[in-house]
């Protein structure tokens, strides 16, 4: 596709992101082209998973999702999810204090903690939590566990909650490590989980350096709830390099884009 067909794409989602949903006569008007062209648009865009169409236009695909089980999850873009933990896991030194998301990808970041020694990890994540006493037990590392107290949420494996918000009132980690339904330059990171979005945007006020995990499919995605902007993130770990159109952003607020790529 040409330079202004990838432009048009472009803008047809930044409009779905104002409005959610986007018609085709509407679209047609605005970037002058024929109606046509807009639903060859709107076909390739719901192929690469960035809309849903629908009779006339189309809709943000992010508002009619519900995020995914644990189960399900682990098995999407695994081997993705294993580079960025492995790489996420090499940013850990001994005597670190950290906090770990739940999620499938900061469960990667958990089994690739190797040789690592006198940790503090704080975690939200069942999921986790069972990882961690695992290695420990077999000296894989050293140091302590603590589990975050607050509601359990059987299907995704995690507790949040204000329980959780109450604790973490006068905890202080120097690197969280942060999981993310969705991330997009105008909203940042998001969530499906109002809670989790809380107890998100408590950890990221008290760590001293905020990193998040996330893989391709879900940049440029907005989910429910918003967790941060991009300005309050250190760190972005994902397996392809930012669009384009980022670049000038993540410099202006200081947000280190890394790339675990293939070996």
């Amino acid at each position: 596709m040409s330079l202004a067909g990838e432009e048009r794409k472009r803008k047809i989602l930044e409009l779905l992101e104002i409005s959610g949903k986007v018609k085709v006569n509407e679209l047609a008007e605005i970037l002058e082209v024929s109606t046509e062209t807009i639903r060859k648009y709107l076909d390739e865009l719901q192929q690469e998973e960035k809309l849903k169409k629908v009779y006339g236009g189309a809709i943000n695909i992010s508002f009619f999702n519900e995020e995914p089980p644990t189960v399900e999850r682990e098995v999407t873009h695994s081997e993705a999810k294993q580079r960025i933990g492995e790489y996420a896991a090499s940013l850990i030194t001994d005597n670190d204090v950290i906090a770990i998301d739940d999620g499938s990808t900061p469960l990667q970041l958990v089994k690739n903690l190797r040789k690592k020694r006198n940790l503090t990890i704080f975690t939200t994540s069942i999921s986790a939590l069972s990882v961690l006493i695992d290695l420990h037990q077999q000296n894989i590392f050293t140091g302590k566990i603590i589990m975050l107290g607050g509601e359990i949420n059987t299907t995704h494996h995690r507790v949040t909650g204000s329980f959780t918000i109450e604790m973490l009132e006068n905890l202080y980690v120097d690197k969280y490590f942060i999981s993310a339904d969705g991330l997009t330059k105008e909203t940042g990171i998001t969530s499906f989980d109002s809670s989790k979005g809380m107890v998100t945007r408590k950890l990221i006020d008290h760590s001293s350096k905020s990193i998040v995990l996330i893989d391709h499919s879900k940049v440029g995605k907005r989910t429910h709830y918003k967790m941060a902007d991009l300005q309050d993130i250190d760190i972005i770990i994902s397996d392809k390099e930012h669009p384009q159109e980022w670049e000038y952003l993540l410099k202006e607020n200081h947000v280190k884009w890394l790339v675990a790529d293939k070996k």
